[in-house]
């Protein structure tokens, strides 16, 4: 992506501007809110399948992302696979039941309690799409040499988001997934050593009799979020 004779400084005029009165800027700001209240985690899905081009335009929309000095660190790989899909839930399980089996604190095993999740992980084979999210430590220039990455949590942390706000917005639910070794995501993907997978999003439709624990429901009020000083 980078040359390192073209890493000047060069100003554009800020190409897309927003002149919205109060009234208009506090109702987007509310219909948002509103709309990203019914995103649900999911974990039960159908075999309908997602059209390419829709996943494509919401990593696009992802890739928009802010990021440490502009080097946008991050890699989607999306896998529609069978035989591939497989392997990750076959790998994820097997990672599951460590942690399940003693790999966890008996204090996180409980907090896991009210969300009612266990080592069977189906939606990474019944979903149509799989979305592996990848943190790349460094980069490289077109001659090949290094380069360092700057702020890579934060950076692939604000494009995953927006992944999933797209992924929300084109009326497909989601489920973040994070096995704890992902090493075998790196080596089944072939994805490079400057890449770390850092969480695996199932993306689809939801099965007709899908559920979410009740504890979903309950968030935080405003006033616990939010400090104004």
């Amino acid at each position: 992506m980078f040359s390192k004779d073209k890493l000047e400084y060069r100003q554009l005029p800020l190409p897309d501007r927003q002149d919205l009165s109060d009234a208009e800027m506090l109702r987007k700001a509310e219909d948002y809110r509103d709309f990203m209240a019914t995103r649900h985690t999911v974990r039960d899905y159908t075999t309908q399948a997602v059209d390419r081009a829709v996943i494509d335009a919401c990593v696009a929309a992802a890739g928009t992302a802010p990021s440490g000095a502009n080097h946008q660190p991050w890699h989607f790989v999306a896998i529609q696979d069978p035989a591939i899909k497989k392997q990750i839930r076959d790998a994820a399980e097997e990672e599951e039941r460590k942690f399940y089996a003693g790999g966890a604190s008996d204090e996180w095993i409980k907090a896991l309690e009210p969300i009612g999740t266990n080592a069977d992980k189906p939606h990474l084979e019944d979903a149509p799409w799989l979305i592996v999210v990848f943190a790349q430590r460094y980069g490289t220039f077109d001659d090949g040499t290094r380069y360092k990455n700057y702020y890579v949590p934060e950076s692939v942390g604000i494009a995953t988001g927006m992944l999933l706000t797209a992924l929300h917005m084109a009326g497909l639910a989601t489920l973040t997934h994070t096995p704890n070794p992902m090493k075998f995501l790196g080596d089944l993907l072939d994805r490079p050593d400057s890449e770390k997978a850092t969480m695996i999003i199932t993306v689809g439709h939801p099965a007709k009799d899908a559920t979410i624990p009740a504890v979903a429901k309950i968030k935080k009020p405003l006033d616990e979020i939010l400090t104004v000083r």
